[in-house]
């Protein structure tokens, strides 16, 4: 029967009916993809783009509206403090001239000395026409013990009162007239924007505000980003369909990508179903008794399948196996055929569901997954789907074997990603809220104490970028996209973040953080943020590794054109036969003290990546419970190491 029209699954292709009386295509489909899903994909990274725009302007309004908020504040706060520095100078000026008349310098000097710093004034001070001070904010600074008993005649560029400002201090001079003494002047030099600190408030809600719009940046980004890999995913599997690699492993499609993607998938399942029972059919007809030309061309496709098959007859006696079914159990094909099922080594769990099957106790299809090792050593899991088979009056059982190791290591893979994430984003967000709580309930704290919440706050803002950043780049490798963005690198300035990053976490734990430096550090032409990405990673596996009282030492120093960084501990040390594999992407030494420590196995891969992208590498050398030594060597210049990489290459 052949069914065709714009109902079929696949159009133009040829059909046959199944039991439940749908139909599915017996081939895949090359024709009706080719302008549906690049027209799909150009939609979805239209919307992302979109997306991404309106964010980036919502962004920008936030910025500018913080900024002209903190400018108008500031100047309001400027002009209040001019004017508080005049009327203060003003008091001063009042209260002075009596006292200087009545030759009480003690009362002067205590007046001048404490209304300088009440005020946060740089300086204060009283001078008489040859300069001499006689009161000052410190005593430091006056050079005239006791009033004269003829004052000096004022000079000419001092006789009349002043005020400027410059560079945000301002300067104001008033001349001061003393009953029966003569003229002196009062100096007063005062910040003008002192009272930046009172606008931390607003900077930590635009800051807040902006923390916000950013992670709904990201978070839409992630979202329309996984739509289109659901939907280049699907296209790639088209693809690999018209290129003749049509294989389960080709085709399928994460089911958590996109809703298109489990639709997808389901088309695929539900063709392979239908390849599966079409090969069930020619074996049950093969073993009816049919033979012949057709027999055998149909038994050498079944035998060709990627899934094994194995038939059981009412007796409990293999009657097939193909190839597949073989490879996958680990057993000859031939010692298969013929074999008593309790002879299969698979679970008993299996083999009471295939004698209730094959004894027509049950008619259900059964599927459940079994896990062993290969020949190799490495683990494999395999799922296997029991359906019986009515032949005549006899009960029979046909067995499914499909290999779905790679599709659990991926679940396992995901799932240890989401966990690792979780908890590395859950501390600084937990500290950041802290902080936050902190300076909005108590109001009152001291502008030191609130200086290093503000600090704590950016420092964990930092993190939260560089955690971020290395998930992102691990997409990007994941993709092939990971590109370098080249310019020069302050040394100097990279190892004293550094320092200020790790100095917290080595103290929590009790390790002493030592850096190690050259007097002076070279500029070198690389990927800042990479390069600190692959630095963070070496110096924070130290620290997590290595044990309360240990030592980590940061050395650093310029060998031969090249920048060479080595990263020393006395942890617990990696086995010698583990030294590479540590830099394979999730891997994690076989060490139960390592149990309990947070890792992805992400982190060493990554900046291993990073180094050879910009022409170097990182070398590893470490003994059990003695510590580690990794080392980056990095060009001095990114094209150089390059090509020096390529013509090693080229020479190999």
């Amino acid at each position: 029967m052949q069914t065709t029209g714009p109902n079929s699954a696949f159009p133009n292709q040829q059909t046959k009916p199944v039991a439940d009386g749908s139909s599915l295509a017996h081939v895949a489909p090359r024709r009706w993809y080719a302008a549906l899903v690049p027209k799909l994909v150009r939609r979805r990274m239209s919307v992302s783009s979109t997306g991404a725009m309106v964010c980036l302007v919502v962004l920008g309004v936030l910025a500018a509206s913080s900024f002209w908020t903190l400018r108008s504040q500031q100047e309001v706060l400027d002009r209040s403090r001019i004017e508080q520095i005049r009327v203060v100078t003003s008091i001063l000026e009042q209260a002075i001239e009596p006292l200087l008349a009545a030759d009480e310098v003690s009362g002067v000097r205590r007046l001048v000395s404490e209304s300088a710093i009440a005020n946060e004034f740089e300086r204060c001070s009283i001078e008489l026409g040859d300069g001499s001070v006689v009161a000052a904010t410190y005593a430091s600074m006056i050079t005239a013990v006791e009033l004269p008993t003829k004052w000096p005649t004022l000079r000419a560029d001092l006789s009349e009162s002043e005020e400027t400002i410059d560079r945000g201090v301002m300067r104001v001079s008033r001349v001061l007239y003393v009953a029966g003494k003569g003229r002196a002047v009062l100096h007063v030099d005062a910040p003008v924007n002192t009272a930046t600190i009172a606008t931390s408030d607003t900077t930590l809600g635009a800051a807040v505000i902006a923390g916000v719009a950013l992670g709904w940046l990201l978070w839409a980004q992630r979202r329309l980003g996984r739509t289109v890999r659901g939907l280049e995913a699907i296209r790639g599997g088209l693809r690999a369909v018209a290129e003749g690699r049509d294989v389960r492993g080709a085709l399928d499609v994460h089911r958590d990508l996109v809703p298109e993607a489990r639709a997808w998938n389901q088309i695929i399942h539900a063709r392979d179903a239908y390849v599966r029972r079409e090969a069930i059919m020619a074996v049950a007809t093969n073993l009816a008794g049919g033979g012949g030309r057709a027999a055998t061309e149909t038994m050498s496709t079944i035998d060709a399948l990627w899934n094994g098959i194995i038939v059981v007859d009412h007796g409990a006696r293999v009657r097939y196996a193909n190839g597949a079914a073989g490879v996958l159990l680990g057993v000859r094909k031939d010692q298969l055929i013929g074999a008593d099922i309790t002879t299969l080594p698979v679970p008993e769990s299996m083999l009471v569901i295939l004698r209730d099957v094959v004894e027509g106790r049950t008619r259900q299809r059964q599927s459940f997954d079994v896990e062993g090792q290969s020949p190799g050593g490495d683990r494999t899991v395999l799922r296997a789907s029991i359906k019986p088979m009515r032949k005549e009056d006899n009960a029979a059982a046909i067995v499914v074997i499909e290999d779905v190791t790679q599709q659990r290591v991926a679940d396992e893979s995901r799932n240890a990603i989401i966990g690792q994430v979780a908890h590395e984003l859950r501390t600084p967000l937990t500290n950041i809220r802290l902080y936050v709580e902190a300076l909005v309930d108590d109001k009152d704290q001291d502008a030191a104490a609130r200086a290093r919440s503000i600090n704590v706050i950016s420092q964990e803002s930092r993190r939260l970028e560089r955690i971020v950043g290395d998930m992102l780049s691990v997409s990007e490798i994941e993709a092939g996209g990971l590109k370098l963005r080249v310019g020069d690198v302050r040394l100097d300035a990279l190892f004293e973040e550094m320092h200020e990053d790790f100095r917290a976490q080595a103290q929590d734990k009790e390790i002493e953080l030592v850096f190690e430096l050259p007097p002076k550090l070279p500029v070198v032409q690389a990927d800042r943020d990479k390069v600190v990405l692959t630095l963070h990673n070496l110096v924070g596996n130290a620290l997590k590794y290595t044990p309360a009282g240990g030592r980590v030492i940061v050395r650093a120093a310029e060998v031969e054109g090249s920048f060479r960084v080595d990263v020393v501990d006395n942890g617990i040390g990696i086995k010698p036969e583990e030294h590479e594999l540590v830099f394979e992407r999730f891997y994690r030494a076989k060490d139960n003290r390592i149990n309990s420590i947070a890792g992805s196995g992400l982190g060493l891969a990554l900046a291993r990546n990073v180094a050879r992208m910009h022409g170097g590498d990182i070398m590893i050398s470490s003994q059990v419970d003695k510590g580690s030594t990794f080392t980056l060597v990095l060009p001095m210049n990114v094209a150089q190491g390059r090509a020096a990489v390529t013509s090693e290459r080229n020479a190999a």
